[in-house]
């Protein structure tokens, strides 16, 4: 059977090929860190903004299977270096051409699949990760007031330190606000009649408001932040609510949270790229090499060419040979017949 793809390689290309291979794969195992890295920091910042992410949101999947394809392409990549420069010394290979084969299975199968899985899921989950934070921010900002229900005491910290750490207001904009009941029924006053009036005019009950609260307003505004009355143009002096810009965070929490883990996300899928294309190159390359030394005994300087190639023999042959050597596996032997017994002769008397 013919051998798929080979390649003849004398002495000076083999030692070149091993040379190469064991640049490439401290490149791989570099890109393999790098990848996990950068996985590990996504999945970081996920935990952080796990409180503004729906549970129903896939996008965590993304570092998770990006984090295990650097650890076994960080794995190919050092056994790969270790094994390139064995092959260059006769008295080192030896105990590499036990390594190999489990090696480029492992690195081809769970590296090539993994990377595979996680460089699709670049491509799928961004939609996910919209609609997750969509519902996510939505329940936030519900949950602004119960400062004092379980599962829920943290969620104005958790919402004011997000609004001052990525200078954004409300889920789309600042009026975002005025559609829910920011404050709890704690700090209203009973008796004040204009409380009494907002909530008997609300169909649900709420006391609404054309406010924000303090964790919107700019610093770097050069004038007191303004935190009610938004909507009325004669309630603040020199303040032309069509430009909150000037005194409250311009954009919305969506907007910014959507835009800063895509990034993260976009940098990762350039990263499983690049140590996907590594990986390729480097499993490639120890599969010559493996095979051009088998030819060889081992010793990479042995005299003569030597061919290297992917199998051994047309992909058609071996799985013809493989089915008939199943089909004569599962086939049963036939049964032993004893030889019939001839019938004695019958001797003729003498005449």
């Amino acid at each position: 059977m013919a051998p798929v793809l080979p390649v003849v390689l004398p002495l000076q290309p083999r030692i070149r090929l091993a040379q190469g291979l064991w640049l490439l794969s401290w490149l791989l195992a570099l890109a393999g860190g790098l990848t996990l890295l950068c996985s590990g920091h996504l999945l970081v910042q996920l935990w952080h903004l796990g409180t503004f992410l729906a549970p129903s949101c896939s996008f965590p999947a993304l570092p998770q299977t990006a984090l295990a394809a650097g650890a076994v392409a960080l794995g190919t990549g050092l056994g790969g270096a270790g094994a390139s420069r064995a092959s260059l010394d006769a008295a080192r290979y030896p105990p590499w051409r036990g390594v190999l084969s489990p090696l480029l299975a492992a690195g081809t199968a769970a590296g090539g699949g993994l990377l595979a899985l996680a460089l699709g899921l670049t491509l799928v989950l961004p939609v996910s990760l919209h609609q997750g934070l969509e519902e996510g921010l939505e329940a936030a900002l519900a949950h602004y007031k119960d400062t004092e229900v379980p599962g829920h005491c943290q969620a104005k910290r958790l919402m004011d330190e997000l609004q001052l750490r990525y200078h954004c207001c409300g889920r789309h904009g600042y009026k975002d606000w005025f559609g829910v009941q920011w404050v709890s029924n704690r700090y209203l006053d009973p008796s004040d009649q204009d409380v009494v009036d907002r909530i008997q005019s609300n169909v649900e009950g709420l006391y609404l408001i054309d406010g924000v609260p303090f964790s919107c307003c700019n610093p770097h505004s050069p004038r007191p932040c303004l935190q009610s009355q938004l909507s009325d143009p004669y309630a603040h002096p020199l303040f032309d609510p069509r430009q909150p810009n000037l005194n409250l965070w311009a954009q919305g929490c969506h907007e910014v949270l959507l835009g800063h883990l895509q990034g993260l996300s976009g940098t990762l899928g350039s990263m499983l790229a690049v140590t996907f294309l590594l990986q390729a190159l480097v499993l490639l390359g120890l599969r010559y090499l493996q095979t051009a030394l088998e030819g060889l005994g081992g010793v990479i300087d042995g005299e003569g060419e030597t061919q290297g190639y992917l199998f051994p023999g047309g992909l058609r042959d071996i799985l013809k040979t493989a089915w008939l050597q199943g089909g004569t596996a599962h086939k049963p032997a036939p049964e032993e017949v004893p030889p019939e017994e001839e019938p004695p002769k019958e001797v003729l008397p003498e005449a």
